[in-house]
């Protein structure tokens, strides 16, 4: 199974492709998809829905795992990074991507084990996790890739395999 996890914002969007067979999983890509700040912010959500169409294209995912928006302090960062979120959401639908959606405390719990872990811990886990070199950069691909994982894990519990028989 391909698994494309997706950091979602509308400046920059991270997202990690992996897959899982037998049991294991290997990362195969991931990176950023950014939008840049002196166009509009309609125009900037049609790119970002253009590159994710693309993306999805070129990638090919099974599922995808989209992280939950945690409303901070910054109400109107929060706002942008939503219509982000809901662009994201279409050209997923649009390309018949099924979605599965997670919060921020379900990623840190099925990557490192505690829902309260911090970031630093969640990509040293996920690196090693991964067997990757060094840790992904930036720190929206690295959340991205820790997305696709959780789901991973998450489908590959015996729960998950119970409810699929």
């Amino acid at each position: 199974m391909r698994i494309l996890g997706i950091d979602p914002g509308y400046a920059t969007t991270g997202f990690g492709l992996l897959e899982t067979e037998g049991g294991s999983t290997r990362l195969l890509r991931y990176g950023v998809v950014t939008t840049p700040a002196e166009l509009s912010f309609p125009q900037r959500l049609e790119m970002l829905f253009d590159d994710l169409t693309r993306l999805v294209e070129v990638t090919k995912p099974d599922v995808s795992a989209v992280e939950e928006l945690f409303w901070g302090h910054n109400i109107t960062t929060g706002i942008g990074v939503s219509h982000g979120r809901g662009v994201i959401l279409l050209a997923l639908t649009k390309a018949g991507v099924p979605i599965f959606e997670y919060t921020p405390m379900q990623v840190k719990q099925a990557v490192v084990g505690y829902g309260k872990a911090e970031k630093r811990q969640v990509i040293d886990m996920t690196r090693r996790l991964l067997h990757m070199d060094k840790p992904a950069r930036p720190d929206d691909a690295a959340d991205a890739i820790a997305i696709a994982l959780c789901h991973a894990r998450s489908q590959s519990s015996l729960l998950a395999r119970l409810q699929h028989e």
